[in-house]
């Protein structure tokens, strides 16, 4: 039987995806070199897989250290996850991002042409959409490119790099999967979002404070053009988004060419009502202060996921309430 192979497959959405795909009766090969995950999250997939997990510890973007695992295993498709995400930090450290994310890129379309691989899943963003001038939702249709910080850049120079790829090679099959705001966790509590240092995204950033970690939530800004003044997102829940790569896997293998779909619920929340519904959900204290505004921050950025809807057959399930709940359910067990 093939292997799908799942680099960055112990980080947040890397490990999810790894259980929607071995719950699938999918065989995996996971590689991942721990620079923003933890070695334990091995273990827990296993407990709540009941399977072995094959991994190796590398850098996707190693030739050598890759050729290994393209060598010893039957990949027969890339789900790619691996690669620097944190906006600020990439405003602040955008040469490391452009290496990284590029060339694990480059490395693994090579690797897959020498060993006869042509389904490639890839971990986009819906910050190559840049700004909505209109605060509308995002198609798949509206213009890319005109990113606010390096990390969107990133994602923006490797979906034409693929795009070219595909171009060059009718047996190539890409799909770009342009997420909107993921989080939640698993149910079983035993996986989850577990930033290093200070988190960079909203929701580890709540749940921290509300377990005690971190003394209050700083919103970055409460003076945007959106009814509360704090930014808009669309969140989507961390499982209806692994379940997304099993759609784009299953279209990939019945197409040639590239693709791209969003991946969001359609429906926006602010910051601060974010803050509320966990609150209200959770029966929890979070103080939080107004701080400055965070450079590279778009206020309003939102999926149309129609299109994944109709041609993927996917949809969101899981609500907000859902979201803080599992988060909440994570970040206790985490502590504990």
């Amino acid at each position: 039987m093939a292997d799908i192979l799942i680099t960055g497959g112990c980080g947040y959405i890397g490990s999810h995806t790894a259980v929607e795909f071995i719950n699938s009766g999918m065989d995996i090969v996971i590689v991942d070199n721990f620079s923003n995950s933890d070695r334990s999250v091995l273990g827990r997939l296993q407990q709540i897989t009941g399977k072995r997990i094959r991994f190796y510890e590398c850098d996707a973007a190693d030739p050598q250290a890759m050729e290994k695992v393209f060598s010893e295993n039957r990949i027969s498709a890339v789900i790619h996850f691996a690669g620097f995400k944190a906006v600020g930090e990439s405003v602040k450290k955008p040469l490391a991002y452009y290496r990284n994310n590029i060339d694990s890129t480059l490395t693994l379309l090579e690797l897959m042409k020498k060993h006869n691989c042509y389904n490639f899943i890839f971990s986009s963003s819906a910050t190559v959409y840049g700004e909505s001038k209109d605060m509308k939702p995002f198609t798949e249709n509206d213009e890319a490119g005109k990113c606010s910080n390096p990390y969107g850049r990133t994602k923006y120079m490797i979906e034409e790099i693929l795009r070219d790829a595909a171009n060059a090679d009718d047996n190539l099959s890409v799909v770009l999967l342009r997420y909107f705001n993921p989080i939640g966790a698993h149910e079983s509590g035993l996986i989850g979002e577990n930033p290093v240092g200070i988190p960079n995204n909203l929701m580890p950033f709540i749940t921290q404070v509300a377990v005690g970690k971190l003394p209050k939530l700083r919103v970055f800004g409460n003076d945007y053009p959106t009814p509360d003044g704090s930014c808009i997102r669309d969140y989507i829940h961390v499982a209806d988004l692994a379940a997304g790569h099993m759609s784009a896997l299953l279209y990939a293998e019945n197409h040639t060419g590239c693709e791209v779909f969003n991946l969001g619920t359609g429906k926006g929340t602010s910051v601060l009502e974010m803050v509320e519904t966990f609150r209200r959900v959770n029966d929890v204290e979070l103080p939080y202060e107004i701080a400055d505004r965070r450079e590279g921050d778009v206020p309003y950025c939102v999926a149309d996921p129609t299109k994944a809807n109709k041609v993927l057959l996917w949809e969101c399930k899981k609500t907000l309430d859902d979201m803080c709940r599992d988060s909440w359910r994570w970040q206790k067990n985490c502590i504990a």
